[in-house]
């Protein structure tokens, strides 16, 4: 069945305000044409899609069953047109990270990738390593771990290993592991990390009672300020440690995970998501 797309609009609108008047105040048409589109399209159909009341329209049965169809319908056409908005395709893709890479790695890299790919509308969304791909409506997930997150596919960007980051001037009475026994040593939710450093370094781990922080970024700036010595990944805060906010009393790393880019397998890949890949790997494996 040819059914003609200004009149299905011409119900739409009216469905939605079950008057007429503001449907053609809408639509920016007469009253009598909003009218004469719904006729038609009833008498296409062959069933009566309104009931015409002393005091405005409802909807029948028929007319309750049709419109949520055209709302989404619609819609989904009105969001498609609004990617040519500028007169240019534009795709919306949306990524969430993990602070900690985001301002440390993907911020200073963004504007190469905009420039490389003006069609992909960008949205940042950062977070603290926890995160829900489908309840907010992410296409990638930038994250911190082992890479087994259920139901999702990793693709490796790189390792990170932890190192111990403090003031310049904490660092300056800092001699040998040990030392940091005498030091408050601020902890991230993962408690194993001083753990883990200190058993590679040989030493026992002394009693960690710094604060706890959600976020390397605050730890990083608690450190910074003389809080206490952080362990951190410190590829990503070369900038701290070049401008000398942040120094790095002892070489000594260990290997506790890596950033990886994440999505949930039940997601099509878009064209927006597939150029972001294989840009973000290429510039990782740099």
């Amino acid at each position: 069945m040819h059914l003609p797309l200004n009149a299905l609009r011409a119900f739409e609108v009216s469905a939605r305000h079950l008057s007429f008047t503001r449907a053609a105040d809408e639509l920016n048409v007469t009253q009598t044409a909003i009218s004469q589109h719904v006729k038609n399209l009833e008498e296409r159909m062959g069933v009566p899609l309104f009931r015409r009341l002393p005091r405005g329209l409802a909807l029948t049965d028929e007319g309750l069953a049709l419109l949520p169809v055209l709302a989404e319908s619609f819609g989904r056409i009105g969001a498609l047109l609004e990617q040519f908005r500028d007169g240019r395709f534009r795709e919306v893709l949306s990524v969430g990270a993990v602070g900690t890479f985001a301002v440390g790695w993907l911020i200073p890299r963004l504007a190469e990738f905009q420039r490389a790919h003006p069609f992909v509308d960008f949205r940042l969304f950062t977070n603290n390593n926890r995160v829900d791909l489908a309840g907010e409506g992410l296409d990638y997930a930038i994250r911190f771990g082992d890479g087994a997150w259920h139901g999702t596919e990793a693709d490796l960007l790189f390792p990170s290993p932890l190192s111990p980051v403090c003031s310049p001037l904490t660092a300056s009475r800092l001699r040998k592991p040990a030392d940091l026994a005498g030091e408050v040593l601020l902890r991230s939710y993962r408690s194993d990390e001083w753990v883990s450093w200190f058993a590679e370094a040989g030493v026992d781990c002394p009693v960690v009672r710094g604060a706890v922080f959600d976020s390397s970024l605050t730890m990083a700036e608690a450190a910074a300020q003389g809080a206490g010595v952080a362990l951190l990944p410190v590829s990503l805060f070369a900038r701290e440690l070049q401008e000398e906010r942040l120094a790095r009393p002892f070489s000594l790393e260990i290997q506790n995970g890596s950033y990886w880019l994440t999505r949930l397998k039940s997601r099509r890949l878009t064209g927006a998501m597939g150029v972001f890949r294989d840009w973000l790997t290429r510039a990782c494996a740099r």
